[in-house]
């Protein structure tokens, strides 16, 4: 499992414009089973995807369609990590 930190890189009137093509990218990427969660970080500095997936090379290649990667809006950190304890609903994301 990965969690993905995005940190902008541009102002926020620069990351707007790329706002909409970046949750298409997001929408696809929740119709193939990639992401969890995903949401704008408090402040808005950047954002947060989870992802179930076990490949990070899948992953890798995944995020480089991101419109804010590919429009140097921002940086991306990619942590993998391993569930241990979680909540029951959340059982079908690890299967």
């Amino acid at each position: 499992m990965f969690l993905i930190m995005i940190n902008y890189k541009q102002p926020l009137e620069v990351v707007d414009e790329y706002l909409a093509s970046h949750r298409s990218f997001l929408e696809e990427g929740y119709n193939n089973d990639y992401f969890i969660v995903s949401g704008p970080r408090n402040p808005r500095v950047g954002g947060i995807i989870i992802s179930q997936l076990t490949d990070r090379e899948q992953l890798e290649k995944i995020i480089e369609q991101d419109p804010f990667l590919i429009n140097n809006i921002a940086d991306y950190e990619i942590i993998e990590f391993m569930p241990v304890k979680f909540h029951k609903g959340f059982t079908s994301f690890l299967e």
